[in-house]
């Protein structure tokens, strides 16, 4: 026999399920989150803490944008670090500086990318001299360290009345009510975010989906650089990834550029970028390797060649690496998964390496949505 404990039950402890529960304590409703780890430790804490909402387009655009306000109330309300640092984009070469000045044209009126040169982005950077001709800022941007802030987040939202199960494995979910590895939870409302590990609980929605792992390489290192880094940097190799730059025959040219003079790098599918924590370290990468279970072992030549690249980038003669680690996302054709398989049983996910963008927004609109206060767009989103 079972008693109805709560409003809603949030399986996942990820940032999507973090503001799943987020939005629903602050509608006054009683909340348990259930997870099988002790704490959080997947996707949410293994990234950049890059929340790239600039380089968004369509759907994850206006997740993103619902995120911006909501981590700034949590960083002020957790207490954990966040800063409003925007994102730089080096341009290498002149057909990245094309496709920078092609999205700077092509903004509405609410401009949010402002074109620099060399000496105004190395101004802000530790960069070489001659290692870069210009660049551009993205002034919507955040960035967080993803280590600190899930764990504030979880301390705040049970600070709130948010109840944790963590070491609790939900077995079956189904509406209104989730079997446990400690028994059964009835509740109004359940909602599923569990990320990748979604093909363990509904294999079904999994399989029809499309939903697999992305396994990423990335380190963490430190070097006597000259000056900080003022934001998370970003690079050629990181435009061909983003929908604000994909639709460009700029971006065309580009790829084929890239590709052609390094396949090895395209080979690892290479989004080079950076971001410096607070304590002055880099956080360097990444890679991306796509199946339904990647294998467990890095490559060395993945983590030679982010260093080789950081080197002809960064003015240092070299970097000191601290940490190796791999991290892994869901992955699937579109950018979301949003599915409703049972009345009051909502099952969410971002579906590509953005969720520390788009989460806290996807999970909010999905919790208007369950209480009739707004619709949700149809699933869909950038490629």
């Amino acid at each position: 026999m079972t008693n109805r404990v709560a409003d809603v039950v949030v399986v996942g402890s990820g940032i999507v399920g973090l503001g799943a529960a987020y939005a629903a304590v602050r509608r006054g409703l009683r909340v348990v989150v259930v997870d099988r780890t002790a704490e959080p430790v997947g996707a949410t804490i293994r990234n950049f803490g890059h929340i790239c909402i600039g380089a968004q387009t369509g759907l994850a655009r206006e997740f993103a944008d619902a995120s911006h306000d909501l981590w700034l109330r949590l960083a002020t309300d957790a207490g954990f670090w966040l800063r409003e640092s925007g994102t730089l984009i080096a341009a290498r070469d002149l057909d990245e500086l094309a496709v920078l000045e092609r999205a700077a044209r092509e903004q509405g009126s609410d401009a949010d990318i402002r074109l620099l040169d060399a000496d105004e982005l190395l101004h802000r950077t530790p960069l070489r001299r001659g290692a870069v001709i210009g660049g551009a800022l993205i002034t919507t941007d955040l960035q967080t360290n993803p280590r600190e802030a899930a764990g504030a987040i979880v301390r705040h939202l049970a600070s709130l009345g948010v109840e944790f199960r963590f070491r609790t494995a939900a077995t079956a979910v189904a509406s209104g009510r989730v079997h446990t590895t400690r028994g059964t939870i009835d509740a109004g409302l359940v909602v599923v975010a569990t990320g990748h590990d979604i093909d363990q609980l509904l294999p079904d929605i999994a399989g029809r989906v499309g939903v697999v792992r992305c396994a990423l390489d990335m380190m963490r290192v430190t070097a006597p650089l000259p000056r900080t880094l003022d934001a998370p940097l970003l690079t050629g190799w990181s435009m061909l990834r983003y929908g604000r730059f994909g639709a460009f025959a700029e971006t065309a040219a580009l790829r084929e550029r890239l590709h052609g003079e390094r396949p090895d790098l395209a080979a690892l599918d290479l989004n080079q970028m950076y971001t410096q924590l607070p304590d002055g370290s880099l956080i360097v990468g990444d890679s991306h390797a796509k199946a339904i279970q990647p294998g467990p072992f890095q490559p060395e030549a993945a983590f030679d060649a982010f260093l080789a690249e950081a080197a002809a980038l960064f003015d240092v003669d070299r970097f000191h690496v601290r940490e190796r680690w791999q991290g892994v996302y869901a992955s699937a054709a579109s950018d979301f998964l949003i599915e409703e398989p049972e009345p009051g049983l909502h099952v969410i996910a971002a579906t590509t390496g953005i969720g520390m963008t788009t989460g806290l927004g996807l999970a909010e609109r999905t919790l208007d949505t369950a209480l009739d206060r707004a619709s949700l767009p149809a699933q869909g989103g950038t490629p």
